[in-house]
């Protein structure tokens, strides 16, 4: 069985706003909301309509549409499996610098 990977590689200076977030990630404005209310989410700017999202919310809000859709996990877990999945991120690069020592 052969598998391939799509995805879209997005620099981190790009920005988006909460509409644009929503649809390059697939979740609604509700979902991104309680996510942000989670704290899942840190935009910028003083309010929903001025609000910017990294390039890298996007990878974090596809995500937790992923979790979202295939657990069924509410909003306050998928705040805490993104916080986890970012540790071990920095954990495994932490180990990669080491053994390249």
């Amino acid at each position: 069985m052969i598998g391939y990977f799509e995805g879209e590689i997005v620099e981190e200076q790009v920005e988006f706003t909460l509409v644009e977030l929503c649809r390059a990630s697939g979740a609604s404005e509700e979902q991104l909301m309680m996510w942000i209310s989670e704290g899942a989410f840190e935009p910028s700017g003083p309010g929903p309509e001025e609000w910017r999202f990294s390039g890298a919310a996007l990878n974090r809000a596809l995500s937790a549409q992923r979790l979202a859709r295939d657990f069924d996990i509410n909003a306050s877990g998928i705040a805490l499996a993104l916080d986890l999945l970012d540790e071990i991120e920095a954990l495994r690069a932490q180990l990669k610098r080491s053994n390249r020592r």
